[in-house]
């Protein structure tokens, strides 16, 4: 199982898992859903207690991930797959441009 902490704007808006299973999985932080009920990460998940699951990566997330050339040096340096997806959002998308940002929580806890 890995998992990423999602910050939106420096604020802890939730998790995002990977089962064993390969299933996706998105809940948001009980203190972001008090503090910012109206502030969703994307309007396809709006600011719920509801576990968000899919099959496959959330298309947002999907749309955090580098494309064309920077995704192939990506894909060489962190010695990915590129099809990978949730790797690749762990290793890529700590600094994104914009107001979410994804970190490792294993990185996290290594720290």
């Amino acid at each position: 199982m890995r998992q990423g902490k999602v910050y939106y704007n420096n604020d802890l808006a939730g998790i995002i898992t990977e089962t064993a299973d390969g299933e996706y999985l998105f809940s948001y932080d009980n203190d972001y859903i008090r503090h910012f009920p109206e502030q969703s990460i994307t309007f396809t998940m709006p600011v719920s207690e509801k576990v968000y699951r899919s099959k496959r990566l959330f298309p947002f997330f999907e749309g955090l991930i580098p494309e064309g050339w920077l995704l192939e040096i990506a894909t060489k340096s962190w010695k990915l797959n590129p099809n990978d997806r949730m790797g690749l959002l762990l290793a890529c998308c700590k600094n994104c441009i914009g107001a979410v940002s994804v970190i490792n929580k294993d990185d996290e806890n290594n720290e």
